[in-house]
């Protein structure tokens, strides 16, 4: 297969994954008494976060090169796959297009919310105070759904074709991921929360970053 100018940029959703996981796991340094195994990722890129400077230096390429990977896919499959995987695909492009426009229009005013909060309710509680922190939540409750819904649609669909049925699993594992992810920090003990907190970050990273290499290799490689 000769590749084209799209398909090598499909490789900018792995250098968007990259951009994420050093940005996850570096910018802790600049962030004294930072603990990743308790704290959320977000709190690293609060508005009066430490580790902010940092944080956007080493994530300069995850949303620009999510958003532009996650795009050309969407292009790229107009007229192509089956409806459920065209569809899903479109969803999960709306997500990746939700999060990075909206966590950059709504950052965490404070990275101590999630110390304070007893809880869910009173997380929410809190971060209500601040219209700003308030848009977080509802960037974040939109993100997640349209990962579950989208994620849901393509591994149907797959599987009931049984065709693509590879993307199938790897929408599979992303979604159990996410839903460990999402299950563990509402259950798990406090001192644990930010390590389930990430399993849902990097499954939606991580599936983006599938779908560049998919576009890349050229999605017709795939088809069972």
């Amino acid at each position: 297969m000769k590749r084209t100018l799209i398909n090598w940029l499909g490789l900018l959703g792995i250098v968007s994954f990259l951009s994420y996981a050093a940005a996850v796991v570096f910018s802790p340094l600049a962030y004294p008494g930072y603990d990743w195994m308790s704290r959320a990722v977000s709190d690293l890129s609060a508005a009066d976060a430490p580790s902010l400077g940092l944080w956007t230096r080493l994530s300069a390429f995850y949303g620009l090169g999510g958003i532009a990977c996650i795009t050309l896919v969407a292009v790229s499959i107009q007229g192509k796959l089956d409806r459920g995987l065209r569809v899903g695909t479109y969803l999960f492009a709306v997500m990746q297009w939700v999060s990075g426009v909206g966590y950059t229009m709504f950052p965490l005013t404070s990275a101590e919310y999630t110390e304070s909060a007893a809880g869910v309710a009173d997380a929410v509680g809190t971060m209500m105070e601040s219209v700003q922190d308030a848009g977080h939540i509802v960037v974040t409750a939109l993100v997640v759904a349209l990962s579950i819904v989208s994620l849901l649609v393509i591994l149907v669909s797959g599987y009931r074709r049984k065709r693509y049925v590879s993307l199938a699993l790897w929408a599979s594992a992303a979604l159990i991921l996410m839903m460990a992810g999402g299950i563990g920090v509402g259950v798990v003990p406090k001192e644990v929360f930010g390590l389930f907190q990430r399993f849902s970050n990097l499954a939606a990273t991580g599936f983006n970053a599938v779908l560049g290499v998919y576009l890349f290799q050229g999605f017709g490689r795939y088809r069972e």
